[in-house]
Formats: C-alpha cells, sequence, structure tokens
C-alpha cells in the first residue's frame, strides 16, 4: 500500500474515532499526520520491543490535543489496537483527549497546558548527554505554543546547552494568526541560535530529508509548514472545525471528501 493511501486510511480512523467519542481535534491531528508518519516509519528508533530501553529515541508532542494523529500512528506502528482507537476517549478506554504516558505505549508525557512538552524535552536530550547516549529527542509543538513563555524560554536554554541531539518541529498551521502572528518566526529562531529549516510539513521527502540534514552542533528547528484540517476542503483552516466533531451525515460527507 502506496503513502498516499495509508495516510488516507489513518485520516478515515481518526474521523470515526472522532464521531465515536464525539470528541477531538481532528484539524489539528490532520496538520501533523504527515510529520508523524515520516517520524515513526522511517527516522526515530522506537518500538515495542525497545520502549524499556533508555537508548532509544524519543518523541515528545507538545501539542497533546492533536492526540488523534499520535494514537493512529502508535496503531499504524502497531502498539496500539484498533479497538483502542474506536474506543477514544470512552470511559474504559485507554486513549484520552491528551494520553496518558500509563496506559498508552510509546508516549512519553502526559501532556496538558501548552508549552510543557518543549521543556521536558530539554530533560530528556540533556538526560542522554550526560549518559553519553547517542540518540534523538524530537518534540512536535504547535504555533500556539508561541505565545508561552515557557516556549521561549525552551528555545534560549537549548541554544545555551548545546543540545544537539534535539530538535523541535513546528506544525506552522497558522492557527495562530487570528490571535498573535509570529512572523518573521524564522529570524526570532535565528536570534535564539537555533538552526532553522523551512519545509512543507506534508511533503515526505522535504520532511525525511530535513530530520537527516540537522546541524550536529547545536539544537535545531524545523519549520513545518503545514495546512490544518489537511485533505477536507470544508475543514481545511476553518475555525469552526477546531474542536468540532462530526455528526452521521458529516461523517459519511467527510469519508467522501477524502477520496476525492
Amino acid at each position: 500500500m502506496n503513502e498516499e493511501k495509508i495516510i488516507k486510511n489513518l485520516k478515515k480512523l481518526i474521523l470515526h474515532a472522532s464521531f465515536n467519542a464525539q470528541e477531538g481535534h481532528i484539524p489539528s491531528a490532520f496538520s501533523i499526520l504527515d510529520i508523524l508518519y515520516v517520524l515513526y516509519d522511517k527516522v526515530l528508533n522506537i518500538n515495542f520491543s525497545n520502549l524499556k530501553d533508555i537508548s532509544r529515541d524519543y518523541f515528545i508532542l507538545s501539542k497533546g490535543h492533536a492526540s488523534l494523529a499520535h494514537s493512529a500512528i502508535l496503531f499504524h506502528k502497531k502498539l496500539i489496537k484498533e479497538s483502542d482507537m474506536l474506543n477514544y476517549c470512552s470511559f474504559d478506554g485507554i486513549l484520552g483527549g491528551h494520553l496518558d504516558r500509563l496506559k498508552v505505549p510509546g508516549v512519553e508525557i502526559s501532556s496538558g497546558s501548552l508549552g510543557h512538552g518543549v521543556s521536558v524535552s530539554i530533560g530528556i536530550s540533556l538526560a542522554s548527554r550526560i549518559r553519553k547516549i547517542n540518540n534523538k529527542v524530537i518534540c512536535l509543538c504547535g504555533d500556539g505554543e508561541a505565545n508561552e513563555g515557557t516556549f521561549w524560554e525552551s528555545m534560549l536554554l537549548s541554544t545555551n546547552l548545546k543540545l544537539s541531539n534535539l530538535c523541535f518541529i513546528l506544525d506552522y498551521n497558522h492557527s495562530n494568526d487570528r490571535s498573535i502572528k509570529l512572523e518573521p518566526l524564522y529570524d526570532k529562531f535565528i536570534s535564539f541560535g537555533l538552526n532553522v529549516i523551512v519545509i512543507d510539513g506534508h511533503n515526505h521527502e522535504q520532511i525525511y530529508n530535513s530530520l537527516n540534514s540537522l546541524n550536529l552542533k547545536k539544537p535545531n528547528v524545523i519549520i513545518a509548514n503545514t495546512i490544518k484540517g489537511k485533505g477536507i476542503k470544508i475543514m481545511e483552516n476553518n475555525p469552526e472545525w477546531h474542536h468540532k466533531f462530526p455528526k452521521k451525515e458529516e461523517l459519511n460527507q467527510l469519508l467522501i471528501d477524502l477520496d476525492s
């Protein structure tokens, strides 16, 4: 099965999970799904057999409300079951709006408040260096987090510590523009001392190449230009759908739109 078909099938699973739960941030999940697919399928050394190995790679989803995307990828990598996806946000299910690291294999933090994942990733990165572990620590964050002071404090700390095994990926879907515009974002990261790469966050080749051309002397940030709700026109960059879940008749139409 080609990658485009895999991504479409995972998006359909996300739609069904959200419909069953009447919960979830679908557009945010669609925004990062391509990034997560490339990370878990081609870059990160994370699998069911090495989760207790401290020398493995680490992935931190700082924009935790996009948990449906992370859950879908964990299902794709056979870390959780399809039934877990379809029981999303149920009383006896393991998956919630923010994933619980004590319940879900492969989840590093029980996220919540925006911006905390970037500081946690710094701690993991520093601990790996102290232990002389040669691994990757990848933190995926949203542009909304850049409104938080802890976000920029973390950027400053990461460069002061010269955490070269650490890479931030910013899901730049411009949902933050309605609050505070971040431009010139590239210049801001440069001024904080990070190595900056700009890509199309839905182009698998660009995602992969950026993760294999990181600066090995300083922390990196990849600005991934994305479309919130990518793949469904009525949902793309539409604030109405930020935390909207489909009704039955909407679900059927959304599934059709994904195949169009």
